[in-house]
């Protein structure tokens, strides 16, 4: 049986396409290998003194932010609250790294906001602003299967240098805007304590980072949408407090 034009033209197609993800992945991997260890400082209003406080100095940074049309409490509460296996995408990500390195599947019941379950996976809250900022860290092995995060001590995490362990810093933070509106952002540093740890998480930052840095974007996606969602419930309700004030709505409606 003979292929129709139509069938040979799509393999090609797929072909081509798999051939150009495959370059452009390559290409990101090896662009992270060379710029490994050389994190831009932040700066402005990108400063975190919280952050300062337990990791100065790290290997990698990654920072991102969204715009978000509700107060910073809201868009901070979004942010803790996030459910990450809402997104297919970012369940897509967790598989193929489970495949990748051969990891056991999950069998523990986990609270699905984020912050709830990166505490039920061993993260400790290492500073905290209520209603706008919250540090978490934990020491880990990210290159094996089944990494386990260890919580340290708050006045014990920016000393510890165990060899063969990374340092890793996250913050969820919410900045006010002069629009009455908010900026989410989110930021993760790593340190490595040894030669020998900065070698192996080097190459897994390599070869991870892209699905790491698409979480990350795809958290403040869920974040901003259900964020503003909040924000038009409390508007609505207002709203109706207030006409009810004025006499003009009925409270039993």
């Amino acid at each position: 049986m003979t292929q129709t034009p139509l069938v040979r033209s799509t393999g090609r197609a797929l072909a081509y396409g798999a051939g150009l993800a495959a370059g452009v992945y390559a290409t990101y991997a090896a662009t992270t290998w060379l710029r490994y260890g050389h994190a831009r400082p932040a700066v402005g209003q990108e400063a975190d003194p919280l952050l300062d406080r337990f990791m100065p100095a790290y290997d990698v940074a990654e920072r991102h932010t969204a715009n978000v049309n509700a107060p910073p409490d809201l868009a901070f509460a979004a942010s803790c609250d996030v459910d990450l296996q809402r997104s297919r995408i970012i369940q897509a990500i967790f598989k193929g790294r489970e495949l990748a390195l051969g990891a056991k599947p999950e069998d523990t019941a986990r609270p699905r906001g984020l912050l709830a379950w990166a505490k039920s996976l061993g993260w400790g809250v290492l500073a905290e602003v209520p209603g706008r900022e919250i540090v978490m860290g934990a020491v880990t092995k990210p290159w094996t299967a089944n990494p386990v995060f260890r919580a340290l001590p708050r006045d014990a995490f920016a000393t510890f240098d165990e060899p063969d362990y990374v340092k890793i810093v996250w913050t969820l933070r919410a900045d006010p805007l002069k629009t009455g509106a908010s900026l989410a952002r989110t930021e993760t540093r790593v340190m490595a304590t040894d030669p020998a740890a900065r070698r192996k998480f080097r190459r897994y930052w390599s070869i991870f980072s892209p699905g790491i840095v698409l979480i990350r974007r795809v958290a403040l996606r869920l974040t901003k949408l259900d964020a503003e969602r909040r924000a038009r419930e409390r508007r609505r309700t207002a709203d109706r407090f207030a006409l009810v004030s004025a006499g003009d709505l009925d409270p039993e409606c």
